[in-house]
């Protein structure tokens, strides 16, 4: 199951929460640096032509002998706003003063997250389990990329779409320039920014693996629109997130927002032990449309609304069955029985209850939907058009 990439939080929304686990003894990180050193015998005509004799000898034996130490310095590199375009380098000097790191303590609990700059006054776009998960006495402090920090508070918070806003007290600051969710393409490069296990301003790499991953983070047993439940229309991507990189930034080569780091992928033996694993190439991502669309009803009105079909149905399983059309409900007005197995949202194949949900949730309350559904035993296919709600996160 994925699992949120926040350290020091329960890995599942919903697991309790024990008393302040107490780190480890940490030891020193010894990096082995393997320095390939390249001696340059530096010949030349002209106005410098003698620079070369000072960086060569001999041997015993009488044979030329180079020594990098005795090289000259080489000339100024160039000034870095110099990056090439689309380059990680000029990505990273764009993004990274639009990203900050989270830190969120109570009695209770601790642990650091990310987040992206919404407005040059201090409104931050983040993780609902990074700005909540610490309960409601928690206090939090955002670092900015220049060093400085600042007080936050909560502006409104989405535990369905699992995003959050908050407000530090902080103004001149570099907003995050948003993307658009429909140019996103398989394939592409990605660029993961954030502060995995405290490391501010770490930037990764890596490319969009897949689209439209539905991606359950807790919940289990039947649900309905009512129950919240995290579950992203996600953005898979194998550039390295880590605990930590929750809330920060997704971008593409011209350092545009495409999506909002949210959970990883874990071996079963993090999960089991209770602990979390590490990147293992599987990352995933709000899509940055709904985390737009999100964060301006949060920062508008303190709460979101999501997009609802009317059913209930089973998450788990490999096949969307319907338990129950809600009463007066989109299926229920659309001819939507109950034993239907919803098979295709427009021309998007649905597979499975969490796949159902992440679909509908990719649609804003009062969108016109094709739904394609047959009967529990496969046969007797139907489409029929269904009008969305909406329903209070």
């Amino acid at each position: 199951m994925p699992g949120y990439a926040a350290p020091s939080y329960p890995p599942h929304p919903g697991a309790p929460y024990g008393a302040p686990p107490q780190p480890p003894a940490r030891k020193p990180i010894r990096t082995g640096l393997l320095a390939g050193a390249v001696a340059l015998a530096l010949v030349s005509g002209g106005i410098g032509g003698v620079v070369g004799a000072a960086v060569t000898d001999r041997d015993a034996s009488g044979t030329s002998v180079t020594n990098a130490l005795d090289a000259p310095r080489p000339n100024k590199a160039k000034d870095v706003a110099n990056a090439p375009a689309g380059s990680t380098q000029a990505v990273a000097q764009k993004v990274l003063p639009s990203v900050v790191m989270i830190k969120v303590a109570s009695d209770r609990a601790e642990g650091e997250g990310s987040g992206v700059i919404l407005s040059s006054d201090g409104l931050i776009l983040t993780n609902n389990h990074v700005a909540a998960g610490a309960g409601t006495s928690a206090k939090m402090q955002v670092v900015f990329n220049d060093g400085s920090t600042a007080p936050a508070t909560i502006v409104g918070t989405d535990p369905v779409s699992d995003l959050a806003v908050i407000k530090a007290e902080k103004t001149g600051l570099t907003p995050i320039e948003f993307g658009d969710s429909g140019d996103v393409q398989v394939g592409q490069p990605a660029i993961a920014i954030g502060s995995p296990l405290g490391l501010a301003g770490t930037v990764t790499t890596g490319i969009v693996s897949a689209l439209n991953r539905p991606v359950s983070t807790s919940g289990e047993g039947a649900q309905s629109p009512n129950t919240p439940n995290p579950v992203i229309d996600a953005i898979q991507t194998d550039a390295a997130i880590n605990p930590g990189n929750s809330g920060g930034a997704l971008v593409d080569s011209s350092g545009k927002l495409i999506g909002i780091n949210t959970a990883i992928a874990s071996l079963g033996a993090g999960e089991t032990s209770g602990q979390q694993t590490g990147s293992i190439g599987l990352g995933f991502a709000i899509p940055v449309d709904q985390a737009r669309r999100v964060a301006d009803q949060l920062v508008k009105t303190g709460h979101a609304t999501y997009a609802q079909i009317g059913i209930k149905l089973r998450p788990e399983g490999d096949r969307a069955l319907v338990l129950e059309s809600t009463p007066d409900g989109p299926a229920a007005k659309a001819g939507i029985p109950a034993g239907a197995v919803i098979t295709k949202i427009d021309d998007r194949p649905i597979d499975s209850g969490n796949s159902l949900i992440a679909a509908v949730r990719s649609y804003q309350p009062g969108d016109k939907v094709k739904v394609t559904y047959t009967d529990e035993q496969g046969n007797n296919s139907k489409t029929v058009e269904v009008t969305l709600s909406g329903a209070p996160a």
